[in-house]
């Protein structure tokens, strides 16, 4: 990924013409991203829903921590906008294909409230995949995914299925994950050779950006949970110190599962919850990916110099939150719901293909945040439950 960003920022600077001939590459790249979300998302949200979603299954536990999970993710999400909208740090470039005739697609696309929410129900979800309506594919994956738990045993075979079909296209995008470092020369060099090397700059912002908004969720959110729940936030972070760096150093939430799973059980919760609450919260309270997609989608949107309203960036975020559900196995999961958002909001996936080259960058960081505020839902949870040792935390000061 590194050699590919590299290359094509140099294919930019030296070559434009050729760097700029290159593009096809990158829009090849970003079709082959497309055509995998539909089932992608279907599949794991389904299977998500089918294995965690049966309430009379999960009991208190799983409600409470749902529940958690959807707040500390809309706190991510409201935070991301809050900065991005502050700092603009994609103000001042114009992607090609953008202009007047994106701001009018824009135009085009605002709805009453009414017609957005008739716009989450389906007529026919083949219809919606086709056309890439990633909400309404949610929102039928939802009911399905509820309907699928609630007939019990009868529906082991469709959920073993769709388990199948969920592993298959994990494989399906780790061979089209592989195309990355070329899609990526294609796209920085593209972007370099056609726009120059000022576009650094603006990369450079966003990560930043991100980087600030990750430290600020640390501190005040999930240092601001920790208080509440009478755990003291340095010690929590001084006993999660190997899960953190591991997921920080490998950008892999899954690397630092097994040892998230020891400490938390050491730090004085219940193993029944730990083992509960944690690889749920894989699915349902990815905070620092749900950040990062909020800040990339208007970034990108900045870049194409569309003023989103704030009625269509609340819209936006409500897609983001369902559809970040599910994909923390997914390789590179957080592109792949972001060129969802960008499709179902007709904004253009250039931006995307130029995201790719600083998102490893960006995925250790919010990989890591994902890891933390996971941890802390254990014991929030287990605060809830009235069942956390305090003489357990007690010994990791």
């Amino acid at each position: 990924m590194f050699i590919g960003l590299a290359v094509g920022i140099l294919l930019g600077a030296t070559v434009p013409d050729l760097a700029v001939a290159l593009k096809p590459l990158a829009d090849a790249f970003l079709r082959m991203i497309k055509m995998i979300i539909a089932p992608l998302l279907f599949s794991t949200l389904v299977v998500g829903i089918a294995g965690t979603g049966d309430m009379k299954a999960m009991g208190r536990i799983g409600l409470k921590a749902i529940i958690y999970f959807e707040v500390a993710t809309t706190l991510a999400l409201v935070l991301g906008l809050g900065l991005v909208n502050w700092f603009q740090p994609g103000a001042g470039v114009t992607l090609s294909g953008t202009g007047t005739e994106a701001v009018a697609a824009m135009a085009t696309r605002q709805q009453t409230l009414t017609e957005v929410f008739l716009h989450m129900f389906p007529t026919s979800i083949f219809d919606a995949m086709a056309r890439g309506d990633i909400l309404q594919v949610v929102v039928f994956a939802s009911f399905f995914g509820v309907a699928l738990a609630g007939v019990g045993e009868k529906g082991r075979p469709v959920l073993d299925f769709l388990e199948s079909v969920a592993q298959v296209m994990f494989r399906f995008t780790a061979y089209v994950m592989m195309f990355a470092p070329i899609g990526v020369m294609a796209a920085i060099g593209a972007t370099v050779g056609g726009r120059g090397l000022g576009i650094l700059v603006t990369l450079g912002k966003l990560v930043g950006v991100m980087y600030l908004g990750l430290v600020i969720f640390l501190f005040l959110v999930i240092g601001g949970v920790a208080l509440l729940i009478r755990v003291p936030f340095f010690t929590f972070l001084r006993a999660i110190r190997e899960p953190f760096l591991i997921a920080f150093t490998t950008a892999s939430s899954e690397a630092a599962l097994p040892k998230a799973l020891d400490v938390m059980a050491r730090f004085g919760v219940p193993r029944n919850i730990v083992g509960f609450v944690l690889p749920t919260g894989y699915s349902f309270n990815l905070d620092g990916t749900t950040l990062y997609l909020s800040i990339a989608s208007v970034f990108v949107a900045q870049l194409a110099g569309i003023q989103l309203t704030w009625s269509q960036q609340l819209m936006m975020m409500l897609t983001l939150m369902l559809t970040s559900k599910g994909v923390a196995g997914v390789p590179r999961g957080a592109l792949v719901v972001l060129t969802a958002a960008l499709g179902s909001f007709g904004l253009p996936l250039e931006g995307a293909a130029i995201l790719l080259g600083i998102d490893q960058v960006l995925d250790m960081g919010r990989t890591a945040v994902n890891v933390t505020g996971n941890c802390l839902a254990t014991a929030v949870v287990a605060r809830w439950e009235g069942v956390l040792d305090d003489q357990q935390i007690a010994k990791f000061r």
